[in-house]
């Protein structure tokens, strides 16, 4: 595969610019970014209830008796998100 010369990344950046417009790039960049804040967030809870369903899943009878009778909880990617869209920042413009 060839390298990306500094001819070639020009050429990249002047055909974006003519497709997006300069006023659209941060408007793209930024809904890029939080795409991939929500996609990092998710992937961090998906690793952390994996973890925990190894932990349950090696846990002593009475521990397991002990998860099975705690009362359920909202996940915490569920209220992340509910907070993640609340904050200023991240309001539709």
């Amino acid at each position: 595969m060839p390298n990306i010369g500094w001819t070639e990344l020009i050429i990249i950046v002047f055909v974006v610019l003519l497709l997006f417009g300069a006023n659209k790039l941060p408007d793209l960049a930024r809904s890029m970014g939080r795409s991939a804040r929500i996609f990092k967030s998710e992937v961090k809870e998906m690793r952390h209830e994996d973890e925990a369903d190894g932990q349950s899943a090696a846990a002593t009878p009475t521990q397991q008796r002990q998860i099975e009778s705690a009362p359920a909880q909202e996940t915490r990617s569920a209220a992340q998100e509910a907070d993640f869209w609340d904050r200023p920042e991240n309001q539709p413009r």
